[in-house]
C-alpha cells in the first residue's frame, strides 16, 4: 500500500531545503554497495531528523539502528558542540561503511558507535537521552521502547520508524505475520501509554512522534 502517491512524493521532495553533499556520496554509495538499501532514511526523511534534532538541540541522542549511518548525520546537526549521539547496530561487517561518513564529518568527535545486540547495549548506558531515534528489528520495538523510555529526561523525544508498516498495520495479519503483529501492538501501547504524547506522521513508511512527559 502506498501513503503517498508517487507524484506527490515527488513534489514534496522538490520542496525541501537539501541535504549536505557528504549525504548525497553516503546515499549513493549505500544503493551501490549493500542488499536492501531501502533501509536508509533518504534525503525527504533525512530533513525531517535534522530539523526535529535542531528544534530541540539535544545534549544526547541514542539511535537504534545504524545501517550506514545516514539518519546518524542526520539526526547530529542538531547537536550543540558539547553533545553526543550513541548509535548501536549489530551489524558489525557493515559498519565500516558509517564509520567512513563518520570520520569525513564535523561531527567525527560527536559520534560514538557501539555494535552488539541493543538491549545488551542500553543496561550498560549510563547516560539519559533527548532524543532517541528507533529504526532497528521490528520484533523488539516494545522492548525498545520500555528500556528507552526509562533513559529519557523529562520532555525528550522518541522517534520511531516504519511503524505503519507498508500499511499492513490497516490489515489483519496472518499468524506468521510476526512484524506486523508488533507493530500494531506497539501503536497501541504508545497511543494509550499515560506517561507520553504522541502522534504518526505519514511519511514514508510511518513514523511515530512520541514526547516523554
Amino acid at each position: 500500500m502506498d501513503i503517498l502517491s508517487a507524484e506527490l512524493e515527488k513534489y514534496l521532495d522538490r520542496h525541501r531545503t537539501s541535504e549536505m553533499d557528504l549525504l548525497k556520496k553516503l546515499e549513493k554509495e549505500t544503493f551501490q554497495k549493500t542488499t536492501q538499501p531501502q533501509m536508509l532514511s533518504g534525503g525527504y526523511q533525512g530533513r525531517l531528523l535534522s530539523l526535529i534534532s535542531k528544534m530541540i538541540q539535544p545534549k544526547t541522542i541514542l539511535e537504534i539502528g545504524t545501517f550506514t549511518g545516514y539518519a546518524t548525520l542526520c539526526l547530529a546537526e542538531g547537536l550543540p558542540k558539547e553533545g553526543k549521539i550513541i548509535t548501536i547496530d549489530r551489524n558489525e561487517e557493515l559498519m565500516y561503511l558509517p564509520k567512513k561518513y563518520f570520520a569525513e564529518s564535523k561531527f567525527a568527535e560527536q559520534i560514538e558507535t557501539k555494535i552488539g545486540n541493543a538491549l545488551d547495549v542500553l543496561d550498560e548506558l549510563e547516560e539519559n537521552f533527548d532524543l532517541v531515534f528507533i529504526d532497528a528489528d521490528k520484533s523488539n520495538y516494545i522492548n525498545y521502547y520500555e528500556k528507552v523510555l526509562g533513559k529519557m529526561n523529562s520532555g525528550g523525544i522518541i522517534l520511531a520508524d516504519n511503524v505503519l508498516w507498508y500499511g499492513k498495520v490497516l490489515e489483519e495479519p496472518k499468524p506468521n505475520d510476526k512484524d506486523t503483529l508488533i507493530l500494531k501492538e506497539f501503536n497501541e501501547l504508545v497511543a494509550e501509554d499515560v506517561r507520553v504524547e504522541t502522534i504518526i506522521l505519514p511519511i514514508r513508511d510511518g513514523i511515530s512522534l512520541i514526547r516523554k512527559k
